[in-house]
């Protein structure tokens, strides 16, 4: 059977996944192969520590305005075993899906994830993260850090917040690198949860 990922050396329960998430993005969006397109992802900090960033599939999502693009992303670490374990080391692989959106506004560098107990400790002590007084609500469930405020406050705008409040999970991670963003979690691919990152990526594009 042909599929339109690369399925070589992946599990049957692997590929079935992938080709259940990609049966419902099709039902659900006007999506095409993109090719060979290098989405750079070694860039973002969000797969540092990562030995290899492998692309499975990657699909364009076809917008009035603007395409968006959605990647199945093989993840291979090597970590070390405690002390004494037999082997010292070992390797995984971790089946992922991220979005991705080439977006009009600067951001500079921005990284947003759900604020834990911990930040908020944190916080008190040594303010470091992006808050926006007149949106306490998008403040107190996410951490966002910055390396220019005036960039990140100006492209944060009330569309953008209220498009990641809309993204239901409790995980999720987004990343921007001046007009690049992607966003994603840490989870196994799923079909539901990747359909929630085309859909934020889709109004990203098309509102922002």
């Amino acid at each position: 059977m042909n599929y339109p990922f690369d399925t070589v050396g992946l599990n049957s329960e692997t590929i079935d996944m992938f080709d259940e998430t990609y049966k419902l993005l099709k039902s659900k969006f006007k999506i095409e192969l993109t090719g060979n397109i290098d989405f750079r992802l070694q860039d973002f900090e969000v797969f540092r520590g990562c030995n290899n960033v492998n692309i499975r599939g990657s699909y364009v999502i076809k917008n009035s305005r603007t395409d968006c693009y959605i990647l199945f992303v093989e993840i291979h670490k090597i970590k070390k075993g405690g002390l004494g374990t037999v082997p010292p080391t070992y390797d995984y692989y971790e089946y992922q899906t991220w979005a991705l959106a080439y977006v009009k506004k600067d951001f500079g560098r921005v990284f947003i994830r759900p604020e834990t107990l911990a930040d908020k400790i944190v916080e008190l002590v040594h303010p470091v993260e992006l808050d926006f007084a007149d949106d306490k609500a998008f403040s107190d469930i996410f951490y966002v850090l910055v390396n220019d405020r005036w960039k990140a406050e100006s492209a944060m705008d009330r569309n953008f917040r209220n498009a990641v409040m809309d993204v239901r999970h409790e995980d999720i991670l987004i990343e921007i690198i001046d007009h690049t963003l992607i966003i994603g979690h840490r989870h196994q691919v799923s079909p539901e949860s990747s359909q929630q990152l085309a859909d934020f990526v889709a109004r990203i594009c098309s509102t922002c």
